[in-house]
């Protein structure tokens, strides 16, 4: 697995209890803490009582099923690292539902160990992922409110070109050759980005983006 589990609280919500405890068993060595549910109210109160970082929801379910949960969920901005469905085939018609809420994976009976675990081990990693690139467009929006014209493009330039750990190895002239820009604008458009603190220069000519940093803070000057 790309990513280790075992920092994460899961939150199990299904009614029928002999599929509850098989998850949870099979979980438990896995993730630092197993909550369970068996209806959508229950697992709203698990949610308010405890940090849980992952919901695995069945969808047909009394009370509250896990459709209602979810669109609760979303209602209330719960920040979660993960939500996945579990169905039957006979639910597929609750699909579209759950793909309109924009859950993050789906999972068929009968629940197998190892489909489960790397489920959620790829729907974290795609979580992270979109939760970065949203981090970047928040961003690109806060600076785009201090500069304008040729920083932003070149701001754009580099966010677009770091790999998956968000550093940077291009160079000045890529840039400038890419953007028609002058390498004092590159330079300058650099150093404001190290001063405010979205970029770490690591070394000579090789820099990390900084993808957390409050950009409404930024002092950049156009």
């Amino acid at each position: 697995m790309n990513h280790a589990l075992s920092k994460y609280s899961v939150l199990i919500v299904d009614d029928e209890v002999p599929i509850l405890n098989q998850m949870s068993f099979i979980l438990e060595d896995f993730v630092a803490k197993v909550y369970t549910a068996t209806d959508g109210i229950t697992a709203l109160e698990q949610l308010s009582n405890h940090k849980i970082d992952i919901v695995i929801t069945d969808i047909l379910m009394p009370n509250m099923n896990g459709i209602a949960l979810i669109s609760e969920i979303k209602k209330r901005n719960i920040p979660l690292a993960a939500v996945i469905i579990t169905t039957a085939h006979s639910e597929t018609n609750y699909l579209l539902d759950a793909i309109k809420l924009r859950v993050d994976g789906y999972l068929l009976k009968p629940i197998m160990a190892d489909e489960m675990l790397e489920l959620i081990d790829k729907s974290i990693a795609l979580k992270a992922k979109e939760d970065e690139l949203w981090l970047k467009d928040r961003m690109l929006e806060g600076i785009g409110a201090f500069v304008g014209g040729k920083k932003i493009e070149i701001i754009r330039y580099l966010f677009e070109h770091v790999d998956a750990e968000n550093v940077f190895y291009g160079s000045y002239e890529d840039i400038m050759a890419a953007l028609n820009v002058s390498k004092p604008t590159v330079v300058s458009t650099f150093r404001q980005l190290i001063e405010v603190g979205i970029v770490t220069k690591l070394k000579n000519k090789i820099y990390r983006v900084n993808a957390s940093s409050n950009s409404e803070k930024s002092g950049i000057a156009s």
